[in-house]
C-alpha cells in the first residue's frame, strides 16, 4: 500500500507537469501555526507547533487547480488542556508531508473561497496518546489533506485559510492556520 501510493503520486507529478490541459503554473508557499489533536479524547487537548508547505500549482481553469505538494509539521504536548488543566493525553508530529490535492474555488474578484481535498503520506514520528488510544509510531503513514480558506487580492496571490491533515492509522489530525503566497512562473 505505502510503495503503491508513493509511487501513484510520483506518476501523477511528473506527467501532469507538462500536461497540455494546464492553464497556468506558479508555486504557493504557506508558513502557519501548527495543531494537533487526537480523534478521540476525555480532556480537551490540542498541541501546538509549527507548519510550512511548498506546492507547485497547476491550473486548469479558473476554479478548479491541481496542487502536488511538500511540507513539514512539528507539533508539541505543553502538557496542558485547553482549559489549562494538566494533563497527561497528547497528539504530537513531527512530519515531513508529501501528496497530491485539487483545489476547487469560486472564482469571485478580490475573494475567492476555496476548498482543497487529496491523498498524502506522512514521514516521521506520531505519538497519541488517550484515554482511549495509545500510538507511538514512525515511519510512512497516509493522510488525507482537507483544507478551506480565502484567496485574497487583484491576483488572488495571498491565501489565508486552514490547512488539516487526518492521520487515520494513527487516530490523530495535524493542521495549520496558514497564510501563503502565490509565485507565478515564466512559461
Amino acid at each position: 500500500m505505502k510503495k503503491t501510493l508513493i509511487l501513484l503520486i510520483i506518476i501523477l507529478t511528473s506527467n501532469l507537469a507538462e500536461a497540455q490541459f494546464i492553464k497556468e503554473k506558479s508555486i504557493h508557499a504557506q508558513i502557519g501555526y501548527g495543531l494537533s489533536a487526537p480523534y478521540n479524547s476525555v480532556d480537551e487537548v490540542v498541541d501546538t507547533g509549527f507548519f510550512a508547505q511548498g506546492e507547485l500549482v497547476m491550473k486548469v481553469t479558473s476554479w478548479v487547480e491541481l496542487k502536488p505538494y511538500a511540507g513539514f509539521i512539528l507539533t508539541n504536548s505543553n502538557g496542558k488542556d485547553l482549559n489549562d488543566n494538566p494533563t497527561d493525553e497528547k497528539a504530537e508530529t513531527k512530519a515531513f508531508l508529501l501528496g497530491g490535492k485539487v483545489r476547487l474555488r469560486a472564482p469571485i474578484p478580490w475573494v475567492a473561497p476555496y476548498v482543497e481535498v487529496g491523498m498524502g503520506t506522512s514521514i516521521g514520528k506520531f505519538e497519541t496518546f488517550t484515554t482511549y488510544d495509545t500510538y507511538d509510531k514512525s515511519g510512512l503513514i497516509y493522510h488525507i489533506p482537507f483544507s478551506f480558506g480565502l484567496e485574497l487580492g487583484k491576483n488572488h496571490n495571498v491565501d489565508l485559510g486552514f490547512a488539516y491533515f487526518f492521520q487515520p492509522s494513527v487516530q490523530q489530525y495535524a493542521g495549520a492556520f496558514a497564510v501563503g503566497i502565490t509565485f507565478p512562473l515564466n512559461n
